[in-house]
């Protein structure tokens, strides 16, 4: 859906994406709005380098495109998003910088905006990141709606750059402002972090997961995908497997140790994420087994996948988009898996047993079959029938 968005200099046309004329989720919130209109009555200048860092929908990095500023997010989305909304409002593509988080940091920032993260550990990498390109004349703002910013993210702010307080609440946002000390003696940067999976969960027992800052499960499995690896068809003749959705490569990886001669492809939208799989992927195998092809793809979903090219698709998917609850992620997985199989092709799924996949699955695939189930969560398999189907 493309909405409006009202800025001190201009009236911008914005959407997410990938757009959906049904979605009814806006592209940016009060705490964008806060931010841009501090922008437009304070007295600093934004002069320099300025840096967007936690941009959701490119709202941000939209309305100070005359600012030529450098975005860096997590999200492929982002910045697809970024580069639609852009266009949409006639912003010349070379007016932004785009760069990952994975990308090597800017050397100097004159200005630097950050929308908080619904991570800390990811927010804590970011400023560990970037906090020596950062210098005592730095202007550094965060935003954010008041529920996703604790004691612990000023801490954060304090820790890192400097000196930090808080605004007075307008529409539910706040806004945080820190001065740069560069005499600050800061703590070594401590992702990404590494753990060992527990016992009792077939081929990826007492493995090595390593997790990059932001990605799910960083300290430890959680019970789903624990639940997940105890039902996994390990067994079976798969050439390409995939798994989508893939956060720290955990369950991939596990396919790939059971079935070391198909090829495996490692799929999210987060490029922590996929170089975490890589990571962990890595971290397990070794030259003494002859493994088919690992590739490790940052995308949306199955996009870019050629129809009825691969044989099984694991996923757990996310019924999150930031802070709103939304199916949506998981209908595009779900209807993606369905193109990307071949004739006897198999998805499965895990998820909360209140969330109801097997409804959107028997829609699409004309077939749900229920593999394993506990009290909070159910694996569920889907077969592609047919070409036709």
């Amino acid at each position: 859906m493309t909405d409006r968005m009202t800025t001190p200099s201009a009236e911008l046309q914005l959407a997410r994406f990938p757009e959906d004329s049904r979605d009814q989720l806006r592209a940016w919130d009060a705490s964008d709005e806060y931010l841009l209109k501090h922008l437009a009555d304070g007295d600093q200048a934004l002069d320099g380098t300025v840096v967007v860092v936690g941009d959701r929908w490119g709202a941000l990095t939209t309305a100070l495109r005359a600012h030529r500023p450098v975005q860096i997010t997590d999200s492929f989305l982002t910045r697809e998003a970024t580069r639609a909304n852009l266009a949409r409002n006639g912003a010349d593509q070379d007016s932004v910088r785009l760069l990952t988080t994975q990308d090597p940091p800017v050397e100097r920032v004159d200005v630097l905006l950050v929308r908080v993260p619904k991570s800390l550990a990811l927010l804590e990498d970011q400023l560990l990141r970037l906090a020596p390109a950062v210098h005592e004349g730095t202007v550094v703002i965060g935003t954010g709606m008041v529920k996703e910013i604790h004691t612990s993210t000023l801490k954060l702010f304090e820790r890192i750059i400097g000196p930090t307080r808080t605004s007075l609440a307008e529409k539910k946002a706040r806004l945080i402002f820190c001065t740069p000390n560069a005499g600050i003696t800061r703590p070594a940067n401590p992702w990404p972090h590494s753990y060992t999976l527990p016992e009792g969960i077939g081929p990826a027992s007492g493995r090595t997961v390593v997790n990059h800052a932001g990605v799910f499960c960083a300290e430890r499995l959680d019970i789903g995908t624990r639940f997940f690896l105890q039902h996994l068809p390990y067994e079976g003749g798969a050439e390409r497997v995939v798994d989508l959705g893939c956060g720290n490569g955990v369950v991939g990886t596990a396919m790939a140790l059971a079935r070391p001669r198909a090829e495996t492809l490692f799929l999210d939208e987060s490029y922590q994420a996929v170089t975490s799989a890589e990571a962990t992927y890595w971290a397990n195998t070794d030259d003494t087994v002859e493994y088919g092809k690992a590739e490790f793809r940052v995308g949306d979903g199955l996009e870019g996948i050629p129809d009825a090219s691969v044989d099984l698709v694991l996923n757990n998917p996310p019924f999150h988009s930031h802070q709103a609850t939304s199916d949506a992620t998981a209908w595009r997985m779900f209807t993606g898996a369905r193109r990307a199989l071949r004739p006897g092709g198999e998805l499965w799924v895990v998820g909360n047993r209140h969330l109801g996949y097997h409804v959107k699955l028997r829609r699409l695939f004309g077939n749900s079959q229920l593999v394993a189930s506990d009290a909070k969560f159910v694996v569920l398999k889907a077969v592609k029938e047919s070409a036709e189907s």
